[in-house]
């Protein structure tokens, strides 16, 4: 109404005045509430992240860049890496059970043919669902819905798209897993409806909200929803406002490329969604904590690339580390027969590719015909053994670099490091000897030593290093103050045992330079937690 008086001239000067600030401060005051959507939360979901954050993620089928989708790796995969929901398909099998499927057909992401509503579910836990995907995932089973709801009981909530169910045995199998608080149901209104009949408010769902079609009082009286769903087209503040007011939760769906991309992440984030269903939630997370902490307390190096959801040593893994913001990305080098440089870890082929024998024995040529991605998943499937040239390139203009010189002539990395303008942005780690020829060839050269014992410090610091590589079982508050006044920073690898948010505290609240792990994901949370609760 104001809007349409200011433009047909009704207002006088005056009145147009405090018109103007009248809306101003409404826009500031439902920007507010979109702000604070815990304040009148209505139902009240299962938290699987402590403390809670205010911007949830949704992967949409689990992590299924880490495993085949709607599978039980895939959606414990978010538990694995704090990502609070899973997005998963539910249908009906022709003896009336509940399975986890997105498909109507089976034959694309299994060994079998044929309708799911077609076969029973023992039928359809016969098939292969993983092997499509990658060899490691053979025999990989399709979920019923119970098994499902009894692997993510207090570990993650769950979206469940009603493709084709059952109303009354979902409600069943819902409360029989006594996962009520962990689930929201979505599905069309009579679906919903039915699911309301059977379990009154007790199961929250959710549908579509169309805001150029559905009248907004009428939608909340007829669905009675726990959350809406809302395209990232349609999300304003003043939507997300009005449903928060109502005490519905607001859920964002950015699937496809338009849609899954930092801009609109960003846009929802401000409009204030309370969750963001994406394709990406490892990039939606990284982002958004970006967004909410500024500065990291550390940096994190990303172990052969982003190697948990690409194939390791990778242009793919190392792209996907950068997108993630990373700091560093550590590459190990080795040597073909004639003397090219590619990025692999192991000395033999057999691990990561899809040939065999010693790297140091095949020339360049037969190396790159090499699959090194189809071993991790179907998505790779073709990936070629990257040369250190093209790994340096897919690092962009922001990313370090970290060298693992495994097997390549000082003389040689210098040149690449040079060629690829990094002397600013790498750090190279090798032994002791290693590095001192690294310095008479470039005094600019990073020089990243081992550093196995507190007693090995004055030998390591004689070469004047950039930083050490300390073995996690020596680190201390004390160890890394030494090398602070040496101006020498500390990196550690807590691979394996010491990948835990406690030990990433700890070293945070010691003062360590930089984190490198298989797992960015549980370092950010520790960042998170150490960032709003000190100890």
């Amino acid at each position: 109404m104001f809007t349409f008086m200011f433009r047909v001239g009704l207002l006088t000067p005056a009145s147009r005045r405090a018109c103007f600030w009248l809306l101003v401060f409404s826009g500031f005051l439902c920007m507010s509430l979109a702000r604070s959507v815990q304040a009148q939360p209505g139902f009240e979901f299962f938290e699987p992240v402590q403390p809670p954050r205010r911007v949830q993620v949704m992967a949409h089928r689990g992590l299924k860049m880490l495993a085949p989708e709607n599978t039980g790796a895939a959606i414990l995969g978010c538990y694995s890496d704090f990502i609070e929901w899973a997005e998963v398909d539910v249908r009906l099998t022709h003896d009336g059970q509940h399975v986890i499927w997105h498909d109507t057909t089976v034959e694309r992401l299994t060994s079998g043919t044929g309708r799911v509503a077609d076969q029973t579910l023992a039928q359809l836990q016969q098939l292969d669902a993983g092997t499509w995907w990658a060899p490691r995932f053979q025999n990989t089973r399709l979920l019923s819905l119970a098994e499902l709801l009894t692997l993510t009981r207090g570990k993650v909530n769950l979206y469940l798209d009603c493709k084709q169910v059952d109303p009354a045995r979902l409600v069943q199998e819902i409360r029989a897993a006594k996962m009520e608080s962990q689930v929201v149901v979505y599905g069309n209104p009579e679906l919903l409806a039915a699911v309301r009949d059977n379990a009154g408010e007790s199961i929250p769902r959710m549908t579509k909200f169309h805001p150029r079609t559905d009248n907004f009082d009428q939608f909340l009286t007829t669905m009675e929803p726990a959350a809406v769903e809302l395209d990232a087209a349609d999300v304003t503040v003043e939507l997300c406002c009005a449903f928060h007011n109502a005490g519905v939760r607001v859920q964002a769906k950015v699937l496809g490329a338009e849609w899954d991309q930092p801009a609109i992440w960003d846009k929802m984030i401000t409009a204030g969604v309370d969750w963001l269903q994406t394709d990406d939630p490892v990039g939606v997370r990284f982002h958004e904590v970006r967004r909410r902490i500024g500065r990291f307390p550390v940096q994190i190096a990303y172990h052969r690339g982003a190697n948990r959801y690409a194939p390791e040593n990778t242009v793919a893994a190392i792209r996907q580390a950068t997108a993630c913001g990373a700091d560093y990305v550590e590459i190990d080098i080795q040597t073909s027969r004639d003397g090219q440089f590619v990025l692999l870890h192991d000395r033999t082929l057999n691990r990561t590719t899809n040939g065999q024998g010693p790297v140091s024995d095949q020339p360049l040529e037969a190396l790159r015909r090499l699959d090194a991605g189809a071993w991790f998943g179907k998505p790779f499937a073709g990936t070629q053994v990257p040369l250190l040239d093209e790994g340096l390139a897919a690092l962009g203009d922001v990313s370090r670099v970290y060298l693992d010189a495994k097997n390549i002539p000082p003389a040689d990395l210098v040149a690449a490091t040079r060629k690829h303008a990094l002397l600013e942005r790498h750090v190279v780690y090798q032994s002791l000897d290693y590095c001192r020829k690294l310095r008479e060839l470039e005094p600019a050269m990073r020089l990243l030593p081992p550093l196995k014992t507190p007693a090995d410090f004055d030998k390591v610091a004689s070469i004047q290093p950039f930083g050490v590589d300390a073995a996690w079982s020596a680190l201390s508050a004390e160890l890394i103050q030494r090398c602070h006044a040496a101006n020498v920073q500390v990196f550690s690898d807590a691979l394996g045992l010491h990948e835990t948010v406690a030990d990433y505290r700890q070293a945070l609240r010691w003062g360590i330079d930089v984190i490198q792990t298989d797992h960015p994901l549980r370092v950010l949370r520790a960042i998170e937690l150490e960032q709003d609760n000190p100890q």
